[in-house]
């Protein structure tokens, strides 16, 4: 009958059974370095994995060069989120100028795993979330869902000291830290 739902499983969604998920991560950090004031935003990709230890893995596919664990979703992203900083912090220290700096963040940020296979496995739970009927799993299932074409992998590295030309600052620049599980399209 026209109206009616076609069955119980339209009105609810089935459960996605993964291993891996793909997480999309939004950070911004204020960096003060050797003369210089930067503002780093940053989108970007990480596969989220219960390991064989009971421990969530969130592994960086971009940046890739971070790997920590939590015994949860929430303490694996603080935990990569606070690893996140320090490598900042380090390039900061190891930095003479801006444009140093500035090369460095985008260099790592760039930068692959060694053989690639975090990228391939966030592009296949990707492939499996859209091809898998319904919601994500228990610990996802209340995070926000967003469709990776819509937030692309980038990073922004601005100098927003005295020096920096022009000087505009807005409360609109400021972003707040997100981690996101893909929509399936």
């Amino acid at each position: 009958m026209q109206g009616e739902p076609a069955s119980d499983m339209s009105m609810t969604e089935a459960k996605v059974d993964l291993k891996e998920h793909p997480i999309m991560i939004t950070l911004q950090d204020a960096i003060a370095g050797e003369g210089f004031l930067a503002r780093i935003t940053m989108y970007g990709r990480a596969l989220m994995r219960m390991e064989d230890d009971g421990k969530w893995w969130m592994y960086g596919v971009s940046p890739a060069g971070i790997a920590v664990s939590g015994s949860n979703i929430d303490e694996a992203f603080r935990r990569f989120r606070n690893r996140y900083k320090e490598i900042l912090f380090d390039i900061a220290q190891e930095s003479q100028e801006f444009e140093e700096f500035k090369a460095e963040v985008e260099r790592f940020f760039s930068e692959a795993d060694s053989d690639n296979e975090d990228e391939r496995l966030w592009e296949r739970a990707l492939t499996a979330v859209r091809c898998g009927p319904g919601t994500p799993p228990g610990p996802f299932s209340n995070l926000p869902r967003q469709s990776p074409e819509t937030n692309p992998t980038q990073i922004r590295v601005e100098r927003v000291d005295a020096n920096a030309k022009p000087q505009h600052f807005m409360p609109s620049d400021n972003v707040v830290d997100t981690y996101t599980v893909a929509r399936a399209a």
